[in-house]
């Protein structure tokens, strides 16, 4: 029997929106206000969901503990009052919207979860706009 398991986290970040090979007129056409070269901030909710068997012997499909330290390890202390454009490596080169963030946070913990289980990362970039990814 497969049961998900999910831990809610936050984290503050500032990012802007942009492409580097675009005019400016073509990054304020694209992303609007997201294109402020002083950068934007946003408080996000992230829900980090594993899906597995139940182990008979501990009754868990994934100690939450351990769950919630990985993302504080990995997710929290990596980006948490950071700029993502200029503090976080992932985004050196990658325009960091709701949904390349999102793909970041899969791939920085999909390796400390067990093959045998899936991974689903939900991002709230504000209260009403979330993307999820689950590695397909």
């Amino acid at each position: 029997m497969r049961v998900t398991v999910s831990r809610k986290s936050h984290f503050n970040a500032a990012h802007r929106l942009y492409r580097k090979d675009w005019s400016m007129e073509k990054n304020d056409a694209v992303f609007g206000k997201c294109n402020n070269p002083n950068f934007h901030g946003h408080n996000y909710e992230l829900i980090a969901s594993v899906t597995g068997n139940i182990n008979p012997e501990t009754g868990y499909v994934i100690d939450i503990k351990i769950l919630s330290d990985l993302i504080k390890e990995h997710i929290e202390e990596a980006f948490d009052h950071k700029n993502l454009n200029e503090d976080v490596a992932e985004f050196k080169n990658l325009n960091p919207t709701a949904e390349n963030i999102c793909v970041v946070i899969w791939q920085k913990l999909r390796p400390y979860i067990d093959s045998d289980k899936d991974l689903e990362i939900t991002l709230y970039e504000t209260p009403r706009n979330f993307v999820t990814y689950n590695g397909k």
